[in-house]
């Protein structure tokens, strides 16, 4: 019954990582809700509200049938990338076995990359989508029986079984949310496909805590603050152009490897964390990259980055030293090739020459994608970062 304008505000629609803002294109009155409030699993191009003309039509009106037809065709290129969050679960039922093998194999476009990135052939798999199409859930379902689940005598237990399990104790069921979701799969799937090594170095921050103490006295007349996060995102972008054939990704049964420096870091939210993306950090000065780094840490905890801001790059930041963590190693974020986590700077006795000395000490790892960058690389990329954050100056050339 509300009247509403061109550009008025219809409703925030919440994707895997983002809040977007759904806009009015015409004038009109809000005829019907057809999507309630807090529903999930919304298709592409589903309808969610009609708009009439007329007053007295509101909440007369129904879904014309051209409407109810949306997206009921073949999908365009742009529309099967939602397969991976709108995707049914298969009717087992329905599925059946292929017939012949040779014949050409129908399947979506996410279970083809399952299918390759886990080694398995599309033709020993049935489908249970339109006309026996393999469809994601088949993928994942023929994963959960495949040979090399026999290692396991017992299965992890389902919800239900859980329950049971714990019925007699108090509990709360939490929903997960699209967030909560996408990081479940994502890491999953990093630690389940990603051959992860690990190096460590400790790195002697005593210099760089002085640096940083006369840049921010001399930016305190423009209210900024370099922060030490700052100096390893500046460190790494840096070391990514030493070591050129580390800043790469592992792409299906190619590498793609970049020019650029873009560096990633996780920000931790309410519910998950978000990892923006500091595109060029190899050309920007350290307050260039102190000023969006904020700017992107404040869009993300009010979930208002768009998908451009958080996509891409080759190598990320996790930090946890803020939280009196000395050390720990951080999972691959799918697609890029490596991750430095971050401990807490702390005093420490360090062995100089003959003698013991007091030193500030910070300790990283870098996790490593194995397919992508072997062992001496990594360490030459590590190398490069502790030289980077050991003598700071060369970071303000």
């Amino acid at each position: 019954g509300d009247a509403v304008s061109s550009g008025d505000l219809l409703a925030e629609i919440e994707t895997d990582k983002a809040v977007m803002e759904f806009e009015s294109a015409e004038d009109g009155i809000l005829g019907k809700i057809l999507v309630p409030e807090g529903s999930q699993g919304i298709a592409v191009n589903q309808p969610i509200a009609i708009l009439v003309e007329d007053a007295s039509e509101v909440g007369k009106v129904s879904i014309p049938d051209e409407a109810q037809t949306v997206g009921a065709g073949p999908k365009k290129e742009t529309e099967a990338a939602a397969e991976k969050d709108s995707e049914p679960a298969p009717d087992k039922q329905a599925a059946q076995p292929r017939e012949d093998a040779s014949a050409r194999i129908f399947a979506s476009p996410v279970a083809k990359r399952i299918a390759q990135s886990k080694g398995l052939e599309l033709s020993s798999i049935s489908g249970s989508g339109p006309h026996g199409r393999i469809v994601k859930a088949d993928v994942e379902n023929f994963e959960a029986s495949a040979p090399v689940q026999v290692f396991s005598a017992t299965p992890p237990p389902g919800f239900e079984a859980l329950i049971r399990q714990y019925e007699a104790r108090e509990h709360e069921v939490i929903q997960l949310d699209g967030m909560r979701r996408t990081i479940a799969a994502r890491l999953s799937e990093s630690k389940q496909t990603i051959p992860h090594f690990y190096l460590r170095r400790d790195i002697r921050i005593d210099k760089l805590l002085a640096v940083r103490s006369e840049l921010n006295a001399a930016l305190a007349v423009r209210d900024m603050k370099i922060s030490v996060n700052d100096f390893i995102i500046k460190a790494a972008a840096m070391a990514l152009q030493s070591v050129p054939e580390a800043n790469s990704i592992w792409a299906a049964d190619k590498v793609l490897k970049f020019k650029s420096s873009d560096v990633a870091v996780a920000v931790a939210v309410d519910g998950g964390l978000f990892t923006p993306v500091l595109f060029d950090a190899d050309t920007k000065s350290l307050s260039q990259l102190s000023s969006e780094m904020k700017d992107l840490a404040e869009r993300a905890r009010s979930r208002s980055l768009k998908p451009n801001e958080y996509q891409g790059g080759s190598f990320a930041i996790s930090n946890l030293g803020m939280y009196g963590i000395d050390s720990f190693d951080a999972v691959i974020n799918p697609p890029h090739g490596s991750i430095l986590a971050v401990g807490a700077g702390a005093k420490r006795p360090v062995a100089v020459d003959d003698g013991i000395e007091i030193a500030t000490v910070m300790s990283v790892t870098l996790s490593v994608d194995h397919r992508v960058i072997d062992g001496a690389l990594g360490a030459r990329l590590l190398a490069s970062i502790v030289e980077n954050l050991e003598n700071p100056l060369r970071m303000l050339l």
